[in-house]
């Protein structure tokens, strides 16, 4: 056990932490289940617990943003940063989301088997492919270049909550269009459940996990004006998550529209980002002229 410290770095911690958060996150999907078998609008106060996990999720992106540069300023030992990181973002950025969604939109045995087997093939394919693409990263070692090849396992899942977010809140507020009458019983059940905009998830899964396995170049995000948005993106959505959190119980969103569409704005706004990131991809490469060192 001594051997194992003295390989450690203050890095290294920092990663662990960052596994444990992903786990954490995984914890509080398992108790969000009991009342996930209704959408969030009809749900009840367990359902609370999926922000907790979301927001354990996104602690666990910052925490990831800043293991690299402790590691590299203050660690003198780096023989289990590697690994470790590989480890943390495995269960953070992979399994964790991929639960998360399964137990959102699953409908825990209220919709019917066709829903059910094939939004778990989704997030099997979304765990798989994030294997890959960690363990393709490890193989490369990122370089002195300033780009990715494929989607990291971080954006990843960003892009996976926001849309969550956005298709959660969207029948509590007053976006979009009202689905609750449609009905499809060969996919969902004989009106047992209302999908709303459940559907859009299943592909978005199969593109986040098809995009971490590409060879799409994605930038490292070096340059100062990328970095802002970044980071304007990423405190809109943890930002969003936290007001989330502070909502009304599900039963009375209808009595607060407001706070639920700002949300949602927040969800859309990070999304959007997003977006613009992974079809910007070469372009946004292009604009960082000096190659950097890889976090």
């Amino acid at each position: 056990m001594k051997t194992t410290f003295r390989m450690m770095g203050i890095a290294d911690f920092i990663t662990i932490a960052n596994g444990l958060l992903g786990v954490m996150a995984v914890v509080f999907v398992l108790l969000a289940v009991e009342d996930m078998g209704k959408p969030y609008y009809e749900g009840g106060v367990l359902t609370d617990y999926i922000w907790a996990a979301m927001l354990c999720v996104m602690l666990s992106a910052l925490g990831d943003i800043i293991d690299g540069p402790i590691a590299r300023k203050y660690s003198k030992r780096q023989l289990l940063g590697g690994s470790l990181d590989i480890m943390s973002d495995c269960i953070s950025f992979c399994v964790a989301p991929a639960l998360m969604i399964f137990a959102m939109f699953g409908r825990m045995g209220e919709a019917s088997p066709l829903w059910t087997v094939s939004l778990a093939i989704g997030c099997f394919w979304l765990i798989a492919c994030g294997m890959l693409r960690l363990a393709r990263f490890q193989h490369e070692k990122g370089g002195y270049v300033p780009y990715f090849y494929g989607l990291s396992s971080p954006a990843s899942a960003l892009i996976l909550l926001s849309a969550a977010g956005i298709i959660w809140l969207q029948p509590s507020s007053n976006i979009g269009p009202d689905l609750t009458t449609w009905d499809c019983s060969m996919c969902w059940g004989k009106g047992q459940v209302k999908p709303f905009f459940d559907f859009l998830i299943l592909p978005l899964l199969l593109v986040c996990g098809g995009l971490m396995i590409s060879d799409r170049k994605m930038s490292k995000l070096k340059s100062s004006m990328q970095l802002r948005i970044s980071s304007i993106q990423f405190a809109a959505l943890l930002f969003a998550i936290i007001h989330a959190m502070t909502l009304t119980h599900p039963s009375d969103a209808g009595e607060n529209l407001s706070g639920t569409s700002f949300t949602m704005f927040l969800f859309i706004f990070s999304l959007f980002w997003t977006v613009v990131y992974v079809v910007g991809g070469p372009r946004l490469v292009s604009e960082v002229s000096i190659p950097e060192e890889n976090e």
